[in-house]
């Protein structure tokens, strides 16, 4: 047997805890010294610890823990939990990682300044899209991300599937459907009929038009900086934003680091 030092070393727990525990029947010990009061507890007393403490951990109150020791949780049940726990702390880590990328963004606006200089004035031709459309609550990142990555790969899903080869790269078009609301349209250029059978994918045509463009060159969750250095040069030169805006894919190694996009903001001729 263990005294209730050596338990909470084995087990990685504290004495204190060991005692609260004892204190509201959880985890009694083994056997308790009638003359001294010293607590001890065996070895197998590790496994009873370990389950309260996995419990814990999965976000159960100790009363609850305490109902789910009593009712004799098996092990396949708790694996089941632990599992489904793992995969909310997963989704709360990528949402966190989310929210993180978009404050250095914000920051990153702050610090510096993308220069203007680099905006490129260009006629843009015509074009037939294939492409998939979603809507979003906003243009606010927590609400376009998780419509633009699903839907592009939606997108790359269905063209296989009604045999049309990408004429061109990947381009996000994106227009103000209402107030707050956000048109998202993931698309390729195809040489298509635009009456054709295309499995729900939708046939845009764009006309010719001039844009505003600026490479942005990394993640395109960091991409603010680069839209608003398209906004200042707007109000800088007296033009006037048309829609929708496109961010056009042109390099998307496996490393978002590493990625080229070129924006693409279409201009009113006014």
């Amino acid at each position: 047997m263990f005294a209730i030092g050596e338990f909470a070393r084995h087990g990685r727990v504290s004495i204190r805890m060991l005692r609260h525990y004892d204190a509201i029947g959880l985890l009694r010990p083994a056997y308790v010294d009638p003359a001294t009061g010293y607590r001890s507890y065996t070895a197998a007393q590790l496994a009873d610890l370990n389950r309260i403490v996995a419990l814990k951990d999965l976000g159960f109150s100790l009363d609850q823990v305490n109902t789910m020791i009593a009712d004799n949780l098996s092990l396949s049940e708790l694996r089941t939990m632990l599992t489904m726990r793992r995969a909310q702390l997963e989704t709360t880590l990528a949402e966190s990682q989310a929210q993180l990328a978009q404050v250095e963004s914000r920051l990153r606006g702050l610090e510096s300044d993308v220069p203007t200089a680099d905006v490129v004035v260009k006629e843009l031709p015509a074009v037939r899209l294939v492409g998939l459309t979603a809507t979003a609550a906003s243009f606010t990142p927590d609400d376009i991300t998780p419509v633009v990555h699903p839907l592009c790969a939606e997108l790359g899903r269905r063209l296989p599937d009604v045999d049309v080869r990408p004429a061109g790269r990947l381009t996000c078009l994106y227009a103000q459907s209402s107030e707050d609301e956000v048109d998202v349209r993931a698309t390729v250029p195809a040489a298509v009929d635009a009456g054709g059978n295309l499995n729900g994918l939708e046939v845009i045509d764009l006309p010719a038009t001039q844009a505003a463009t600026l490479v942005h060159r990394g993640p395109i969750d960091q991409v603010l900086p680069s839209w608003q250095a398209l906004a200042r040069w707007l109000d800088d030169n007296g033009r006037r934003a048309a829609e929708p805006a496109r961010e056009l894919y042109l390099d998307t190694p496996e490393n978002p680091d590493d990625w080229v996009t070129e924006l693409q903001q279409p201009l009113t001729s006014g």
